[in-house]
């Protein structure tokens, strides 16, 4: 189930937007709000799947709204504004809707959505494997903060706990999605959702500091 609210001032957006949706049973309409500071108020103490996102709203507009959310669910804009298409795709909207849009052309932006969704559930869900001593560990891939090379062993770490295997940092990216991890040093690996900040040289992954090797800087750079 997707849970979802519409930020529009207009009223006949959020009906039409409502009649679209109550055609697809996966789509649970959670409330409508009429201004950025009533979706800032819902969202504090609710959470959804995914924003109808209008731009131009008094007093806050919708990308300023955006920019103040720190975790933001999934969004598609609705605007009768082509000109603000490039700002929002680099606000990583989902997508971008000309108002009056077509039913099928709904349809499409809320494909693109499902099938987001879909994958980062999959990857909420998946796991590997990994071997310390005679003990074989199921390690969730969302609880991986970064891996390190130790020697001849390597050191996973994660969320509540560190596990030492007698793997090669190589066996183990390996076993790691390209598009969830990164090779940031010779030896280290980090989980990219889980850095904090990045500064200089150095990574900041809650209270670790992972350096950046001078040859993987440019990929360091593509994150940004």
């Amino acid at each position: 189930m997707i849970k979802y609210i519409t930020i529009d001032d207009e009223m006949a957006s959020h009906k039409i937007i409502k009649e679209y949706a109550s055609n697809l049973p996966y789509l649970s309409h959670q409330a409508s709000c009429y201004n950025a500071f009533e979706a800032i108020e819902y969202l504090n103490n609710n959470r959804v799947d995914l924003l109808f996102l209008d731009i131009n709203m008094p007093k806050l507009s919708g990308f300023d709204f955006l920019k103040t959310l720190s975790d933001p669910p999934r969004v598609i804009v609705t605007t009768a504004h082509k000109e603000f298409a490039l700002e929002g795709y680099e606000l990583n909207i989902d997508d971008y809707l000309l108002k009056p849009f077509s039913y099928q052309r709904f349809i499409i932006a809320i494909t693109k959505v499902y099938d987001t969704l879909k994958q980062l559930k999959n990857i909420d869900t998946a796991s590997i494997f990994l071997k310390d001593d005679k003990k074989h560990h199921q390690v969730k891939l969302t609880s991986i903060l970064f891996v390190e090379a130790y020697g001849n062993y390597v050191k996973i770490i994660l969320n509540d706990k560190t596990i030492i295997t007698h793997q090669t940092l190589s066996s183990i990216e390996e076993l790691l999605p390209v598009n969830e991890f990164i090779k940031v040093h010779k030896s280290f690996i980090i989980a990219k959702n889980k850095i904090v900040l990045i500064e200089g040289n150095l990574i900041h992954i809650n209270q670790y500091k992972i350096p950046i090797g001078r040859t993987y800087k440019s990929s360091v750079h593509k994150i940004l």
